[in-house]
């Protein structure tokens, strides 16, 4: 257990900026899966919809330094690969 005062109050604020982030994460997470099953149902019009929607959330979490910003890019990058790959089949 924390002795001094600073080592108390710092596991409060740790402990707020844990259960927010547990927020982000999570927020990120269900965008993430969302637009992956809309890609792999097939649905171009929601799937594009649902790749936009999970683009935000990764920008919004690696803003808030949640996740880290390449990581934000590289999950973006992924997804939007994969989103591409079904326009393609859709077109073609």
């Amino acid at each position: 257990m924390a002795n001094t005062k600073s080592a108390i109050k710092r596991i409060r604020s740790n402990e707020r900026k844990r259960r927010r982030n547990r927020i982000v994460v999570s927020r990120t997470r269900t965008a993430v899966t969302a637009a992956r099953g809309a890609i792999s149902d097939g649905d171009l019009a929601a799937a594009r919809e649902a790749a936009r929607v999970a683009v935000k959330q990764l920008d919004k979490a690696a803003e808030k330094g949640v996740i880290h910003k390449n990581a934000a890019a590289r999950r973006k990058s992924r997804l939007m690969k994969h989103l591409n790959e079904l326009a393609k089949e859709t077109a073609a």
